[in-house]
């Protein structure tokens, strides 16, 4: 391997919303980025200024290339088949969520790469009441395939630091909103920002009933995240849930309309599941000295009030 070569960060997931993010982040920040995804260069335009590479992570020997062409010091690993696409093709979600993961792994172990950071979920402690506020030492009990291998990839993170000392550690990150997600099944996630100017009549549907209450944060915010531990010189732990806030769906309602008396939010009758509704950050505030935006205040400024 040729030593002479800079490092780089590698983003697996770059062309996902969270990756996206992080990119852009990486970059304004003056590292090196290699972004690979499944999708490279056959969706949407390129992610400029850095190398993108088609790759599945379920092909050892596809990533293994990408590692012996550039000097890797940094992973952060987002890429995954998202829930509802794991329950309709688990064989793929498998592939892509689990072998993926050992891959990465793998070729960390080999290539000596510093630190990878792991995109996890706040969905692999399933489902808990609203009085009751989770933190890293609640149980994990996922009820999807997509939690169930998330939780499974934080263990054998773990596994892989106490054995081959990888500097792994794993975010838990709860729903992310902002614009630019492109989710077909949860599109309020972004037309809460995307639709705040609009000049014509514009509904946006919310599933969860008015008197629900849920864990949001913005891309932004995770992305900063993901960033303060790929450089941390050391972590105290190997978990650690994503700062955010709990919000209630009604007020949601509330502060969009307010912003906009264009927007019509409506709500639906869903109740939270598979997720916490109240969240203790403390470990990951504490040890990075980390704050987050309040939503409702990103929501004003990207309204321009």
């Amino acid at each position: 391997m040729n030593s002479s070569r800079s490092n780089s960060v590698l983003v697996t997931g770059g062309r996902g919303f969270v990756g996206r993010a992080v990119v852009k982040l990486l970059q304004r920040t003056g590292n090196k980025v290699i972004a690979v995804d499944r999708n490279a260069l056959s969706e949407g335009p390129e992610l400029e200024g850095c190398e993108e590479i088609a790759c599945d992570l379920g092909d050892a020997a596809q990533l293994r290339a990408v590692f012996e062409r550039e000097r890797v010091e940094g992973i952060i690993h987002l890429a995954a088949i998202l829930p509802t696409a794991a329950q309709r093709n688990p064989q793929l979600a498998t592939q892509v969520n689990v072998q993926g993961s050992v891959n990465v792994l793998e070729m960390a172990r080999e290539f000596n790469v510093r630190r990878v950071v792991f995109g996890s979920s706040l969905s692999v402690y399933g489902t808990y009441s609203a009085d009751h506020t989770v933190s890293e030492l609640d149980r994990a009990a996922p009820e999807d395939l997509y939690a169930a291998a998330k939780l499974y990839v934080e263990q054998l993170g773990t596994a892989y630091r106490e054995c081959h000392s990888i500097g792994f550690v794993s975010l838990r990150i709860g729903r992310v909103v902002g614009p630019g997600a492109r989710s077909a099944t949860s599109a309020w996630r972004s037309e809460i920002f995307e639709l705040l100017k609009v000049s014509y009549p514009a509904e946006i549907l919310l599933p969860y009933r008015a008197c629900e209450t849920i864990l949001v944060l913005h891309v932004e915010d995770v992305a900063a995240m993901l960033l303060t531990l790929l450089r941390a010189s050391r972590t105290e732990h190997t978990i650690y849930n994503a700062p955010c806030r709990s919000i209630l769906v009604g007020d949601l309602k509330r502060v969009v309309e307010d912003l906009n008396s264009n927007i019509t939010v409506t709500p639906g009758d869903e109740v939270p599941a598979g997720n916490p509704q109240a969240l203790d950050f403390s470990r990951f505030q504490n040890e990075f000295n980390f704050e987050i935006v309040p939503i409702f205040d990103r929501l004003r400024r990207a309204a321009g009030k």
